[in-house]
């Protein structure tokens, strides 16, 4: 049996002790996968793990059998997420993959991204047991403030898509946006989303604003500077992703941003969730009522020295280095972030939830960094 079935129909997201053997099964063999069935992946891990030159499956086997414990989940090749910007390393051919995305692409490269059937499901099950642990789902219908693109069949990108998925958490009324498709492009609906969002204030049933918390922010200071004051109806959410990226200088901690919006919106802080995640890691982390990432089942972090890469302890910042068995797809297995974070013991929190949770600290660039990216790089120059 594929050990990620019991793994992400778990009814638990964050029993990582009750999960383990199938977390520890599902990685093995998801290494192996990538290593049998992709040839530039198979060379990576060989070059980066120094084995001599080998058939794919003597390499997969004798990769995997390297991965006894938990803590050996670190010798696994991480990719660093700029790699997948340069390069496409699918594993599967494109028609075997129905769901194609792109990141964001801040810096003006993306990475294209795409999932077979098995990754979308498993997908979709991690997503609704985390949604659901932590209150997001309800059946009373709600308005729609999102701070975000308005989907378009031009705009392949992840949190597009995830933005709108994200407003079926409840039954959607109205959508607002705050960047409508108009005339082939994107306009900012700045007096519409203000027009929409009193008017939704007026109209009785929860509000739930989307999208990136830069968006957030500017648009709370602009209602802040006009004294400008509501109080969104009982019920009303505030779902925040995507990170700040281009606005990091005016970037401020979720407390000083819970607190202007419950000045300027009425909304108190635990009805404000947070969501982090990256086009190249399909897994997702939902914010608890202390505004802490806790690491749920279906992953496990690592935060690596930002020189050496080895794995660093409890409280030191380093990479933020993402770990998953989800996609047969790509090799996204481990994925190096260009974030500094922290991790920290899940009992600091106090928020109930036992797993480890980790803190974001600023995003870096990883162009200096000697990684497998460069390995990858080189593997890919010389075909």
């Amino acid at each position: 049996m594929d050990s990620r079935i019991p793994l992400y129909f778990t009814k638990h997201p964050y029993d990582i002790s009750g999960t383990e053997k199938y977390f520890m099964r599902a990685i093995r063999e998801n290494f192996s996968y990538h290593i049998l069935h992709n040839p530039d992946y198979a060379e990576i891990v060989r070059r980066e793990l120094g084995f001599k030159r080998r058939g794919r499956g003597e390499l997969a086997e004798e990769a995997a059998s390297l991965i006894r414990v938990e803590e050996d989940i670190s010798l696994i090749p991480p990719i660093p997420t700029a790699f997948f910007k340069r390069k496409r390393l699918w594993t599967m051919k494109p028609w075997q993959l129905p769901v194609k995305a792109t990141s964001s692409g801040t810096e003006g490269k993306r990475s294209e991204m795409a999932y077979d059937c098995q990754s979308i499901i498993f997908g979709g099950a991690l997503a609704g047991k985390l949604c659901s642990f932590h209150g997001l789902f309800s059946l009373r219908p709600a308005n729609y403030i999102i701070l975000g693109y308005e989907p378009h069949r031009t705009n392949k990108t992840v949190i597009t898509k995830t933005q709108f998925i994200s407003s079926f958490f409840a039954p959607p009324i109205r959508r607002s946006y705050a960047l409508k498709y108009e005339e082939g492009g994107y306009t900012l609906n700045k007096k519409g989303l203000f027009r929409d969002l009193m008017s939704f204030c007026r109209s009785g049933f929860p509000v739930r604003i989307i999208g990136f918390p830069a968006y957030f922010f500017f648009l709370l200071k602009t209602l802040d500077r006009a004294g400008i004051r509501m109080k969104l109806p009982e019920g009303s959410m505030v779902l925040l992703g995507g990170g700040w990226k281009k606005f990091e200088g005016s970037k401020v901690d979720i407390i000083e941003l819970s607190g202007l919006a419950e000045k300027v919106l009425g909304i108190k802080p635990e009805s404000i969730r947070e969501f982090f995640g990256a086009a190249e890691h399909p897994g997702l982390y939902c914010s608890c009522k202390n505004h802490h990432f806790h690491v749920p089942c279906y992953s496990r972090v690592i935060i690596r020295d930002e020189t050496s890469l080895k794995p660093l302890d409890y409280g030191e910042p380093g990479i933020l280095n993402l770990i998953t068995p989800i996609a047969h797809s790509i090799p996204l297995i481990s994925v190096m972030t260009d974030d500094i974070a922290v991790l920290h013991r899940g009992e600091d929190c106090g928020c109930g939830i036992k797993t480890d949770y980790f803190e974001i600290i600023k995003r870096v660039g990883l162009s200096e960094i000697e990684t497998c990216s460069q390995t990858a790089d080189r593997l890919m120059r010389d075909k």
